[in-house]
């Protein structure tokens, strides 16, 4: 076994695994999973830039990985990061911050590379199982880009796009520093015509419609599964593979965004940091799972942290 820590740095949050992986078995036992809402990619759309409050919200995240990493002894560590980093005038700040915190410089990894990890990191455990037929569809919703990666065993085609919640939060539902509570029809046809426009691109390299199993990762998707699952907090084993109908997808992107933001802040499974962004997430789902027809989506909470530590290991 080799322990070690994966960093996973999006637009929206920041995640550390701290993991025993055993390569020859394809074992990978947890040691810490944890995740900070640090809003990295606040006001990146509009600006270009990363925000001083948004890096520092970042770092005092890191400092307290940093922590962690030590505690636990882990022999290598690895550090991705991934959309609003990679689109930002400024991320030599963030790079030399994380440097000086961790110890190890941030890699900025490409949309392709991203989607591998994911890959790796939601199917390792399924691809034994005679339970889910393949291709297997992996879509992956941040806060700035969706991931999508059709493969069997091993990746086939990869693709991202520019859609993720905070990105359509931020671009549609925001007027004069605040979000629409809730937000009207008009808005919502143009996260919609947004999605579509990605769905088309997406659908130029990858074959969404060949897939058999969708696996859907990252918060949005975990999110809405805890609100159909009815959890009383959020129970992340629980929620891994979890198989949400698309009938209930649909039902709960519509609540979502109808409810005003205290009625989505009173659902126990809503992390605070999502309340402003669940609306936008869930229609992305719900719009990839009407293009290609999905009867459901299986949940992981296995995703590009463990890609990313498996290839540490």
């Amino acid at each position: 076994m080799t322990r070690v820590a994966a960093v996973d740095c999006g637009t929206n949050s920041i995640r550390l695994l701290v993991a025993d992986c055993d390569p020859a078995t394809g074992e990978l036992v947890e040691l810490d999973r944890r995740m900070t809402i640090v809003r990295l990619g606040q006001g990146v759309d509009k600006t270009g830039r990363l925000a001083p409050e948004a890096l520092e919200r970042t770092f005092a995240a890191c400092r307290e990985y940093a922590r962690v990493i030590k505690e636990l002894g882990a022999e290598r560590l690895r550090f991705v990061a991934t959309s609003a980093s990679r689109d930002a005038g400024n991320r030599d700040d963030f790079v030399r911050g994380v440097v000086e915190i961790l110890g190890v410089e941030p890699e900025v990894i490409s949309g392709d590379e991203e989607a591998e990890f994911s890959f790796i990191g939601a199917t390792k455990e399924l691809t034994g199982t005679d339970r889910l037929d393949k291709p297997f569809l992996v879509v992956d919703i941040g806060g700035g880009s969706t991931e999508f990666v059709v493969g069997e065993e091993h990746v086939r085609a990869a693709r991202s796009v520019d859609v993720g919640c905070v990105r359509m939060t931020e671009r549609h539902l925001v007027v004069d520093g605040a979000v629409t509570d809730p937000p009207t029809a008009q808005q919502i046809a143009a996260i919609r015509a947004d999605i579509e426009a990605a769905l088309d691109l997406a659908e130029e390299t990858v074959p969404l419609r060949e897939a058999r199993t969708l696996v859907g990762l990252a918060g949005s998707v975990t999110t809405v599964a805890g609100i159909a699952l009815g959890l009383p907090e959020y129970i992340s084993s629980e929620i891994h593979h979890a198989r949400v109908p698309y009938g209930a997808v649909r039902e709960i992107t519509e609540r979502m965004l109808t409810a005003t933001h205290a009625e989505r802040a009173a659902i126990p499974v809503l992390h605070p940091g999502r309340v402003d962004v669940i609306g936008a997430g869930a229609l992305v789902l719900l719009a990839i799972m009407e293009r290609i027809g999905a009867a459901e989506v299986v949940v992981s909470e296995h995703d590009i942290l463990d890609g990313i530590a498996w290839s540490i290991a």
